[in-house]
């Protein structure tokens, strides 16, 4: 039986390369290669927030934050070369849940002061939530224990930010009247992925994914109806 990622819009796709050792099992290279790009695009957020936010506070957590996310993409590249999986983008030109949107960094790279604000906590928020899951259900599923461990890791580190995010955004004043964002918060993200099958060939079932051109460190489309035992459905 194949343990399969659940995801919106997205579905399994064979990894080319050389196999895992026997350690490494679908959802811990899947959580691994879900992980990658999640953790990118938060970074590019956070790295905007030194010259863009109005908040001192907002500022130290995100560079914190950005901080963290660079160790964590190091440990995660670290341990897929030691799965033998390589990273081939298996989610290039999606924006997945949870996931800071291309759209996110572009609006937030176009606005500072408070809009900013809003739009980088609203974000992280979403992007923390979703990698708590992630984090369980690799826990739960995975068998690696270079995965296992490091999910637990990041799992309680994101606790810790979305704890001190949560009290920031309390004392974030309200938004005007006349100041819009269209920042991804959790009502934006309600759909979230999650590992949670032990039957081959699951799909999450959700709205189509918005396919972008070119997107930098996102994901690539899957073909649709294949699974491998190297890398979980995406």
């Amino acid at each position: 039986m194949v343990v399969a990622l659940l995801a919106v819009g997205c579905t399994s796709q064979p990894t080319a390369g050389t196999p895992p050792g026997p350690a490494f099992n679908a959802t811990d290279t899947a959580w691994i290669l879900l992980m990658i790009p999640m953790s990118e695009r938060a970074q590019l957020l956070t790295d905007l927030a030194p010259s863009r936010t109005a908040d001192p506070s907002l500022a130290e957590l995100a560079a914190q934050t950005g901080s963290t996310l660079r160790g964590d993409l190091r440990r995660l590249r670290a341990v897929l070369r030691l799965s033998g999986v390589p990273d081939t983008r298996p989610h290039e030109g999606h924006n997945m849940p949870g996931m800071v949107s291309l759209g996110t960094l572009e609006k937030a790279a176009a606005t500072d002061g408070q809009a900013f604000d809003r739009i980088l906590t609203d974000a992280l928020r979403a992007d923390f939530a979703q990698s708590r899951l992630l984090c369980a259900g690799e826990q739960t599923h995975g068998q690696a224990d270079e995965a296992t461990e490091l999910a637990a890791a990041i799992a309680r580190s994101t606790a810790e930010q979305a704890t001190r995010l949560d009290k920031l955004r309390a004392a974030q004043p309200a938004p005007s009247g006349d100041e819009t964002t269209t920042a991804a918060g959790p009502g934006a993200n309600a759909a979230t992925t999650s590992v949670a099958s032990l039957t081959p060939g699951v799909q999450g079932a959700g709205p189509p994914v918005p396919q972008v051109r070119n997107p930098p460190h996102s994901l690539r489309p899957h073909s649709a109806g294949r699974t491998t035992d190297r890398q979980g459905v995406g």
